[in-house]
């Protein structure tokens, strides 16, 4: 494995911009990042389609998801594969992420370049490969936490870690037993297949117990009485888990338990299920990822913030802007972003304004809607009526799902009002 060299993150602003980045205005060609930042750009300088983020809320959401936390007494490891960007992976750091969590081996690589010291790796490690680099990693120092939910996962990490140099192999490999939900996705099948893979990690000289970990987000898809009940009753299944092992001893003495769930929708539903094992030192570990940006959508109707009594909900932190080309129809218009630049997995996106130009005021579009997306266009609905939609004006589009949204764009622009105050690097 690589070792970062120092401020990995600091290094992306002396990238220059040129056409690999289809964000990056042609007027920034040859600049670096901090040059074209330097030269106050401002929404207008940039053009369609386009991913924007809102600076301000961001930095909203992600205060109070940090306090939010603090004030519960819970740990927070975002899941990283939402953003895939090192840049606001380091901001959750700096404001109190116990890490960052991933997907799969491609992933653990960006965050080794750029320097995030503890892992969670919500997955199985089952590829020979992701087995010897991520026991390459632990042995150099990066705590890596992965998922085990099954025997042979157990018997193939032993295999492979028993193939490896002394010197590459780490005292123990920390992992979470997955506990899963009739109909989710991965995760043993119940307490007793739970209690067996755990059994062989206990047996296993390579292997240690950390504690217990699932998804609860596979199991319900909105904020209905049944969706939430679902979601409830694995949580209790899951704490019946950790305390039928509690009651085995199947956790190393002296070490703190980790138990952890929690996406972006229903993290709350965990601390009520799960909140009286804080005062027996366990560490309860949420890893949202979709908070910081939030969404004009999925997340804006399920999101505990927005259904539940906590007070302020998440804003929105991206926005689209496409442009109309076309006019082929009475109350048609045809916008030049689609399935290569906009979410649509999870919702179309939402005319929220129109302008005759990028960075000028927003006028409102009532009763407009996206009723279709190709490739490289949408359809934008509208009564001519009470409506002008011309030519060459711009669409402000609200956007659903951040994971979706983000893998579209190598570089996203940081808007404060209409200026221009950061760019974001993805690395998907």
């Amino acid at each position: 494995m690589s070792f970062p060299a120092p401020d990995p993150i600091g290094r992306l602003s002396e990238q220059p911009l040129d056409w690999r980045f289809k964000a990056a205005p042609v007027a920034a060609q040859g600049l670096t990042v901090r040059e074209f930042l330097a030269t106050g750009p401002r929404l207008a300088d940039l053009q369609t389609p386009l991913l924007s983020l809102d600076g301000q809320a961001l930095t909203a959401n992600l205060e109070r998801m940090a306090q939010w936390c603090q004030s519960q007494g819970v740990s927070l490891a975002p899941h990283g594969k939402t953003t895939m960007a090192p840049q606001l992976w380091q901001r959750q750091l700096e404001r109190g992420a116990w890490g960052i969590t991933l997907a799969n081996l491609a992933q653990m690589r960006v965050a080794s370049e750029f320097g995030m010291p503890t892992i969670m790796l919500a997955n199985a490690l089952v590829d020979r490969e992701a087995i010897r680099w991520t026991a390459a990693a632990v042995a150099a120092g990066t705590r890596i936490v992965s998922w085990v939910d099954d025997l042979q996962t157990v018997q193939r990490i032993d295999a492979v870690l028993a193939e490896l140099p002394v010197e590459m192999v780490p005292s123990e490999l920390e992992v979470l037993v997955e506990l899963g939900g009739a109909g989710g996705r991965t995760g043993a099948r119940g307490i007793q297949a739970a209690l067996e893979v755990a059994a062989a990690v206990a047996d296993s000289p390579r292997l240690r117990l950390a504690g217990v970990a699932g998804y609860e987000g596979s199991l319900a898809h909105d904020a209905s009485a049944a969706g939430l009940a679902a979601v409830r009753d694995y949580l209790s299944e899951f704490a019946g888990l950790h305390e039928a092992l509690l009651a085995q001893g199947c956790y190393a003495p002296g070490r703190r338990v980790i138990l952890s769930a929690g996406g972006s929708a229903y993290f709350d539903l965990v601390l009520e299920a799960w909140g009286q094992y804080r005062a027996e030192g366990v560490e309860i570990l949420l890893r949202s990822g979709a908070y910081l940006v939030h969404d004009d959508g999925f997340y804006r109707g399920v999101s505990p913030f927005s259904r539940a009594d906590q007070g302020q909900p998440f804003a929105a932190g991206m926005h689209a802007w496409a442009r109309v080309v076309s006019q082929p129809e009475p109350g048609l218009a045809i916008l030049d972003a689609g399935k290569r630049d906009l979410p649509f997995d999870e919702g179309l996106p939402e005319p929220q304004g129109i302008a005759v130009e990028l960075g000028a005021g927003l006028a409102p579009l009532p009763g407009a809607t996206i009723t279709a997306v190709n490739d490289q266009h949408c359809y934008l609905a509208f009564d001519p009526a009470s409506t002008e939609v011309r030519i060459g004006q711009v669409v402000r589009l609200g956007l659903s799902h951040p994971c979706t949204a983000f893998d579209k764009w190598t570089l996203i622009p940081v808007l404060d009002g209409d200026r221009v105050v950061d760019l974001v690097r993805t690395f998907f």
